[in-house]
């Protein structure tokens, strides 16, 4: 089926089809297929599983088939399942996936699903990134606000306060980058960035100072905005922290995480999932969460639950009972309690929370700002070429560092190079 087709006749029938779902009861001796790549995560995965029960209790009779598909192979399997006519009834995307699954037809619209039942979808953290050509392609799972985390010891040998500008932090990054025996080789770094994975992850590594620049690679209509005084002023931001050596080079992610949960890194902007890492590093009664010194903070959305177009009406309405158990105020409370992770939904309920994770409440504060800043990793626009807009970028700022560029002239040559692949160049 052509992406305009299904849509046309989805469109035609959505109508009729909720319709008759709502008069029908749910199958017995049905199973609903779901695959994952969280199915063993600590937390996140446990949260699915006991909604999983909840949602089998309620509906006896009815399986879900709980399957793990590894992240490396998932979105070339569930291309594969999706064009081999056999997609799971359940559809479990990292947001940077859908898109292409969208544009294909294969993703139900929700928007009429919604209005079914008057699901106001006010506030909910990153909403806005499920829309696609229109229409609701899916339900934002799980977006996320930066923390910046510090270590308090490496600050108060240098008399330094918690910084909350990028030039203090810039100030800190630089008096806490040591080498102690002269011997020319940076024992102890300022701040730490990936800056040898793939292109994925090193722009979220530039994106603080971006966005604090009031730089972005697109606007909301999708336009491309990188030949900007502000974006100039956000790589000439990234390239002194990387010039300057304030940052370890060379080393991934995960590298850069057990440095500072270590304590040879002062300053690290991440994820919630930073944490976890700091309390097992030798570094954990030193290391302390705060706001990060940037505005707005990054923000990403993570991933998505959606519903396939086309499995038959009563599947699809049982599909639609299993994602609206999730998304209830309920499930979204425990998606927090069980899952650590921050809900997407402004109305879950997550008084107490801090008892297990301290600082919750900042999470919570930091995701909200990005969300109603509009950020997201992914820009608008570029949403299917990411991977190839992200190598190229990538390319030139390193061509930028390698050659000692200027940034003017830099994002010059960005802007044409993304414009082209915009337009299929």
């Amino acid at each position: 089926m052509t992406t305009t087709f299904g849509r046309f006749v989805r469109t035609a029938t959505a109508a009729a089809l909720l319709s008759a779902t709502m008069l029908s009861p749910a199958l017995a001796d049905t199973t609903l297929k779901f695959v994952s790549w969280q199915v063993d995560d600590a937390g996140t995965g446990d949260w699915w599983k006991a909604a999983i029960a909840a949602f089998e209790e309620a509906n006896p009779g009815v399986k879900v088939e709980f399957t793990k598909v590894e992240r490396a192979a998932y979105a070339d399997t569930m291309t594969t399942l999706f064009a081999g006519g056999q997609p799971p009834h359940i559809v479990h995307l990292a947001s940077f996936e859908f898109q292409s699954f969208a544009e294909n037809g294969w993703m139900e619209n929700l928007g009429p699903w919604l209005d079914k039942d008057g699901i106001d979808m006010t506030g909910w953290a990153g909403q806005g990134k499920c829309m696609w050509n229109g229409e609701t392609a899916c339900i934002m799972m799980n977006y996320f606000g930066f923390i910046m985390a510090y270590n308090k010891a490496l600050l108060e040998q240098e008399g330094l306060s918690v910084p909350t500008t990028y030039a203090e932090f810039l100030e800190v990054a630089r008096k806490t980058t040591k080498d102690f025996n002269g011997d020319g080789i940076t024992d102890q770094y300022g701040t730490g960035h990936e800056t040898k994975g793939g292109a994925g992850q090193y722009l979220t590594e530039m994106l603080s100072y971006i966005l604090d620049a009031g730089a972005y690679w697109t606007d909301a209509d999708g336009n491309v905005t990188i030949d900007t005084p502000q974006m100039v002023e956000g790589l000439t931001r990234w390239k002194t922290i990387v010039k300057e050596g304030l940052t370890p080079i060379d080393l991934s992610a995960g590298d850069i995480r057990k440095l500072f949960a270590d304590g040879k890194i002062a300053l690290r902007l991440d994820g919630p999932w930073l944490y976890g890492i700091m309390q097992n590093g030798a570094a954990a009664a030193d290391t302390v969460v705060a706001e990060p010194a940037f505005t707005p903070p990054v923000g990403g959305s993570s991933n998505v639950l959606g519903m396939a177009s086309e499995i038959p009406d009563g599947e699809k309405a049982l599909v639609w009972d299993f994602i609206k158990l999730v998304m209830s105020p309920e499930w979204q409370r425990k998606y927090a309690t069980i899952g650590k992770n921050t809900p997407p939904s402004p109305v879950a309920d997550v008084s107490g929370v801090e008892q297990d994770v301290p600082h919750f409440p900042l999470l919570i504060k930091t995701m909200m700002a990005a969300s109603d800043a509009g950020v997201d990793r992914i820009p608008t626009g570029l949403e299917i070429q990411y991977n190839e807009f992200g190598k190229m970028v990538q390319e030139e700022v390193q061509r930028m560092l390698i050659q000692d560029l200027d940034p003017a002239e830099v994002v010059k040559v960005m802007q044409e190079r993304a414009e082209a692949i915009k337009n299929g160049g």
